[in-house]
């Protein structure tokens, strides 16, 4: 790995100078191709929704694994390296993912070892994990060029995924570690989005407030109903809300009659992002029926919850107790973060490894590695031992499969909010 070192790292280095948002990563994927098309001229690069990419190696056996790697910054333009033009900075860490799977792809080609694998293996860049630039995304939407916000969900949607048994991802951690750090199992919240538009009656806020009904008085209470309902919430399904309003039209001498809040509701299990869905949806509407008002609500379908497959956690575990280098390890941990993964494993069985070696707070101003070494060679180094670990020894009778019409007709039956889950749920 050592040989090739410094030249991951520039392009890692490369990938972090120049970040690009969702659907937009048009120079990061030409690195991807140009690397790929370097370690292996004879390659075939499948390219699908704007800038996503599937390259595959060991065709044609009975076993079929993605390794899975995301292309997109996050859009922080206070960042001090975001660009100064679109607000993109690589404060995710997906530009070290994209360097360690062409630094693994290229030691998988030199060595010729995955044509002793049992299992093919594919290398899946994926567009747009982050869930923003919206606006952006709708006018792709509406235009047809895409039918999911998200990278993963959209490239199930094309069918990338059919062929595939299990997806192997990577994420940085966040904060810094006195030792060099992998963590196993670390499971996240899926959410929803969620829109409360709050309607009331303008009139003159000196002549005659008295005739009025104020929207922003109603957001306001909303706001508050939130704030007290926070106690009744499990702790164990880790809730998060972040309410913000999103539009509004005042003026100090006009009672405002268009407030809109939106607010993201993290969770980690389905039944429970329902539960607390209408809790919302009662609190939003009573607030508006106790000012004289009306509410429109409108519920978004964000990522799915993930849990991590426990059984393929077993060989990279095995692969680290066998490693001099990496100095330890976090296991079975949850935390409120999301990620389109959650999606991608409703349809098949997916790990997701995270490795140390950065300083600052994920998605903050201050995010950058220190620890280039581990990241762009030993890291790489040991997802190899992971892969020969699991060669010939995954039993696919503890897999399972699921078709992207069954993940369709699930997001559809969240988004109704059955009443079989209720409030109390």
């Amino acid at each position: 790995m050592r040989t090739h070192y410094e030249q991951i790292k520039k392009l890692g280095e490369s990938i972090y100078a120049n970040p690009e948002l969702g659907y937009k990563e048009k120079r990061t994927k030409q690195i991807v191709i140009d690397y790929l098309n370097d370690c292996n001229p004879e390659c075939t690069i499948q390219e699908f929704s704007t800038t996503g990419l599937r390259t595959t190696l060991g065709e044609g056996k009975k076993l079929h694994m993605a390794f899975v790697a995301e292309l997109d910054a996050v859009f922080a333009p206070t960042h001090f390296r975001a660009d100064p033009d679109t607000g993109a900075a690589h404060n995710c860490g997906h530009y070290t993912q994209v360097a360690i799977a062409l630094a693994l792809y290229r030691q998988l080609v030199e060595t010729e070892v995955y044509e002793q694998f049992d299992y093919t293996i594919s290398f899946i860049f994926v567009p747009a994990e982050e869930y923003l630039d919206l606006t952006f995304r709708d006018e792709l939407i509406e235009k047809g060029v895409i039918t999911h916000y998200g990278g993963k969900p959209e490239a199930m949607k094309l069918g990338i995924f059919d062929d595939i048994d299990l997806s192997i991802c990577v994420h940085a951690i966040g904060g810094e570690f006195t030792k060099r750090t992998i963590e196993i199992d670390c499971d996240l919240a899926g959410f929803l989005y969620k829109r409360y538009t709050f309607k009331g009656k303008s009139t003159h806020a000196g002549f005659d407030p008295f005739s009025s009904v104020n929207a922003y008085n109603m957001s306001t209470l909303f706001h508050t109903a939130i704030s007290l309902g926070r106690q009744q919430l499990d702790e164990k399904e880790k809730v998060r809300l972040n309410p913000i309003v999103m539009q509004s039209d005042m003026s100090t001498n006009v009672i405002p009659n268009r407030i809109k809040v939106g607010t993201d509701l993290r969770t980690l299990s389905i039944p429970y992002m329902q539960a607390v869905a209408k809790r919302l949806d009662a609190a939003a509407q009573g607030c508006a029926m106790a000012l004289q008002g009306e509410v429109d609500i409108d519920t978004q379908m964000g990522y799915l919850p993930f849990q991590q497959e426990r059984y393929l956690s077993t060989f990279v575990k095995a692969a680290y107790e066998e490693n001099e280098q990496i100095e330890a390890i976090l296991e079975d941990n949850s935390i409120s973060a999301a990620g389109d993964i959650g999606d991608l494993s409703f349809m098949m069985p997916c790990i997701q490894i995270g490795y140390s070696g950065f300083t600052g707070t994920i998605h903050g101003d201050d995010f950058i590695d220190i620890d280039p070494e581990y990241i762009y060679d030993i890291f790489p180094g040991f997802l190899f031992q992971v892969l020969d670990k699991m060669n010939g020894k995954i039993d696919k009778t503890k897999l399972y499969k699921r078709s992207y019409e069954q993940y369709a007709k699930l997001i559809q039956d969240i988004l109704e909010e059955k009443e079989e889950h209720g409030i109390e749920a």
